[in-house]
C-alpha cells in the first residue's frame, strides 16, 4: 500500500463532508465530575504506562500513514486491549485515513478515543428492571476475584446512593470456608440485612429463603453471593443454573442481572475463565475489580470485544465506597488524558 494515500486525500468540493468522529463531551454535573476524578485516580498506572509510549508517539506524529498505524498497534496491545480489539481499531483508522485523511497526532488521538468509546458503548444493554420488586442480582465468578467483597460493596452503593434502595444480601457461597462470615462483616459495615445458612449447606435453599424474605419485607434489591468453586463432585455451572431456576420460580424474571466479577490484574488470562461463566451462567454484565492495581486497564476494551458484555461497575480500591458505576466517557478521558 502506497504511503501517499494516507493523510493527503480530502473530499471533493461537491461531495458532502462526513462529520468528524470526535469523542462525546461528558456532562459536568457534580456527580459526573466525581466519577471522573475517581476513575482518573483508578487508572493512573495504566495512563502512565500508555503516556510513556503512546504520548510520545502521538506528539511526534506529523503525518498518519501506513507505517504510523503499524507502529500504533503494539502500543495498544501493551495496554492489554487485546489482539482482536487492536486489529479492529487499526482497521477502522486505516479506512478513515484512506477516505479523508488523518492530519497529525492530535486528530489521531481524538479518533482513537472515539473508536474506544464506540467499542464500549456498542455492548451496553438496558437493564431489565422488574416492574415489581425485588430485583434479583446474582454475583458469579471464580474464587479470588473479590466476589464476596464486591457483593458487600455493591450492597453499600445501592443502599446509600442518590437513588438509594432497600437491599437484602444472601450468603449463598456456602462451600468456601469463611465466605459467609466475610459477607456478614460487609453486611454490618453497609447496614444491610443478611440471609444465610450454615457452611456446606444447600445454596439454593439459602436463595429460596432470601427470595421469600425479600418479597415479604418489600425489599427492592436482593444481591446473591454465589460459589466460585465447589468442594463436591457437583458441576458448578449446574449448581448456578439450579439457583437461577429457584429464583425464577419465586420471582418472575429473576435473576434480573447476573454480574460476573473479574480481577483486572489477571488481564487476558481472566478472559478464559470469564468465557465459561458467560456461556453457562447467562451473564449480563461485568464488575471489574482491582482496576487501580493494574497498568493494563485496556482489558476493559478486550472484555467488550471478546465477551460482548459491558463493564457495569469498577472496583477502584479497598474501602467500602470504592466501587463505582462504570462510565465509558470518564474511563476513556481518564485513560488518554
Amino acid at each position: 500500500m502506497a504511503f501517499n494515500l494516507f493523510g493527503k486525500r480530502k473530499p471533493e468540493p461537491d461531495q458532502p463532508t462526513e462529520p468528524e468522529l470526535t469523542p462525546s463531551q461528558p456532562a459536568e454535573p457534580e456527580q459526573r465530575r466525581g466519577f471522573f476524578d475517581r476513575m482518573k485516580q483508578a487508572v493512573t498506572r495504566t495512563r502512565e504506562s500508555l503516556n510513556d509510549s503512546l504520548g510520545g508517539f502521538i506528539a511526534l506524529t506529523r503525518e498518519v500513514d501506513e507505517s504510523t498505524l503499524s507502529d500504533l498497534e503494539p502500543l495498544l496491545l501493551a495496554a492489554d486491549i487485546g489482539a482482536a480489539t487492536s486489529t479492529q481499531i487499526i482497521a477502522n483508522l486505516r479506512e478513515r485515513a484512506l477516505r479523508v485523511g488523518i492530519e497529525g497526532g492530535t486528530e489521531l488521538k481524538h479518533l482513537l478515543k472515539a473508536e474506544l468509546k464506540r467499542i464500549l458503548d456498542g455492548v451496553v444493554q438496558p437493564i431489565a428492571h422488574p416492574s415489581l420488586p425485588p430485583e434479583v442480582i446474582m454475583m458469579v465468578g471464580v474464587n479470588g476475584t473479590g466476589k464476596t467483597t464486591t457483593t458487600g460493596k455493591l450492597a453499600n452503593l445501592l443502599s446509600t446512593g442518590l437513588d438509594s434502595r432497600t437491599v437484602l444480601l444472601c450468603a449463598a457461597d456456602t462451600f468456601r470456608a469463611a465466605a459467609i462470615e466475610q459477607l456478614e462483616v460487609w453486611a454490618t459495615r453497609s447496614g444491610v440485612p443478611l440471609i444465610k445458612t450454615k457452611q456446606g449447606g444447600d445454596p439454593s435453599a439459602a436463595l429460596y429463603d432470601a427470595c421469600t424474605a425479600a418479597k415479604a419485607r418489600g425489599t427492592q434489591v436482593l444481591i446473591v453471593d454465589t460459589a466460585g468453586r465447589l468442594h463436591t463432585k457437583t458441576d458448578l455451572m449446574k449448581e448456578l443454573d439450579k439457583m437461577r431456576r429457584t429464583a425464577e420460580k419465586l420471582i418472575p424474571g429473576a435473576p434480573h442481572q447476573t454480574l460476573l466479577v473479574m480481577d483486572a490484574t489477571t488481564g487476558q488470562n481472566g478472559l478464559t475463565q470469564a468465557r465459561l461463566f458467560t456461556e453457562a451462567a447467562h451473564v449480563t454484565g461485568i464488575v471489574l475489580t482491582k482496576l487501580d492495581g493494574t497498568a493494563k486497564g485496556g482489558i476493559v476494551l478486550a472484555i467488550a470485544t471478546e465477551l460482548k458484555l459491558p463493564v457495569v461497575y469498577a472496583g477502584i480500591g479497598e474501602k467500602i465506597e470504592d466501587l463505582i458505576p462504570f462510565d465509558s466517557t470518564s474511563f476513556i478521558d481518564s485513560l488518554l488524558d
